[in-house]
């Protein structure tokens, strides 16, 4: 979020209960600003972690800084540091850019790193390091190893990977969402850091926070030629539909499991095998899986391709699903009446996204759209 968005939207969403800091002995704040970061600072803060480790040197690898910063470094770790494992080719994840610093999702993926990565039952990048500071600032930093080391390849929003390769991730997805299926461990009483999807701010609050960046996109010709004319005549129809989708989950009763929240091809990560890696989780949710099933596959497909296959990969997800051991999973007709619902939930993240922040946004436009008019999404949430 923009820092100079209203003030009726500062400090959305930061955890009341203000979760306690992991290293205790860190007393101060995490930086706001990539000046105050360098070797030294990065040797205290592992040490917290790891005693007696220095980092002898930091380099810059690569630098990404849209509305998170991404730090690639080549450190030269003391001996200490070489016993503890720790590779000289690192990631530093943090909130240096001066944007989104009014809402909590830096904190929340360090929290997750730090409590719940290790439930996962499939491929997550390797953390090293995850801290926060617990006065309600939303501060986090996390620690990551380099993917480039795998050898594999980032995701991207407008890859063709086909309908194979698609089908096959279907599997790895049904295990992220079976790892913690009706898990106690994800209870609001057993973890009370995590969120309920579309029951908090940043959430339900989604449209109204990003309006002005779909005010700029209103403007764009190449977005205005994808998208539907009743929408461009009435654009404020996305924000009462979405508020529609938020009331229908929030009055749902079936099992709760963990959610990536944000999920597309560019927040992955393709191993050399072709299977996916799950990466940015600054949207995490205790919530329900066909959030991240239809913005996953509607985003994938091209929109020929969506149209053949959309019920039969809805079909094997299920049976993955349930091969996991997740029991109370809805029938095919209800998961498929949630996809025609969360095609909202992928519309309104592309109709505020900025091609600036790395992700092409025109072609996901036009499959979101088209999904909502195939499907009939609009109707079916009032509009």
């Amino acid at each position: 979020m923009d820092p100079q968005a209203p003030a009726q939207y500062k400090n959305l969403n930061i955890d009341p209960n203000c979760v306690p800091r992991p290293y205790p002995a860190r007393t101060d704040h995490i930086p706001t600003s990539m000046d105050d970061i360098d070797a030294a600072w990065l040797s205290r803060m592992m040490g917290y972690k790891y005693p007696g480790v220095v980092a002898k040197s930091m380099d810059t690898v690569e630098l990404l800084n849209s509305h998170t910063t991404k730090w690639r470094i080549r450190v030269d770790w003391n001996e200490a540091g070489i016993a503890a494992g720790l590779p000289a080719n690192l990631c530093m994840k943090a909130n240096w850019s001066g944007a989104f610093d009014n809402v909590d999702i830096h904190a929340l993926e360090a929290r997750f790193y730090h409590f719940m990565v290790q439930e996962m039952k499939v491929p997550t990048a390797k953390c090293y390091y995850a801290d926060w500071d617990d006065d309600g600032s939303a501060h986090g930093f996390i620690v990551l190893e380099d993917l480039n080391d795998r050898g594999g390849k980032f995701g991207h929003s407008t890859q063709d990977n086909g309908v194979d390769m698609i089908m096959e991730n279907l599997n790895g997805l049904a295990k992220l969402h079976g790892s913690l299926w009706d898990s106690d461990k994800i209870s609001p009483e057993n973890a009370p850091w995590l969120q309920t999807q579309m029951d908090t701010t940043v959430d339900s609050e989604q449209v109204r926070i990003m309006w002005q960046w779909i005010e700029l996109n209103l403007k764009e010709p190449g977005f205005c030629s994808v998208a539907p004319q009743h929408f461009l005549d009435d654009p404020r129809k996305v924000e009462r539909a979405f508020d529609r989708l938020g009331e229908i989950e929030r009055a749902c009763d079936a099992p709760h499991c963990i959610v990536l929240g944000d999920c597309h091809q560019g927040n992955t990560y393709i191993l050399p095998e072709g299977e996916r890696l799950w990466l940015d989780w600054q949207l995490v949710r205790r919530g329900r899986p066909w959030r991240d099933l239809t913005y996953f596959v509607v985003g994938a497909l091209t929109i020929e391709e969506r149209r053949k296959y959309h019920k039969d990969m809805v079909r094997q997800y299920r049976e993955y699903l349930i091969a996991t051991g997740a029991e109370g999973v809805p029938t095919f007709e209800e998961a498929w009446e949630q996809t025609r619902l969360f095609v909202m939930y992928g519309l309104q993240a592309w109709v505020a996204n900025l091609d600036e922040w790395g992700q092409n946004g025109i072609p996901m436009n036009e499959r979101f759209f088209a999904a909502a008019e195939d499907y009939g999404t609009w109707k079916l949430l009032g509009e």
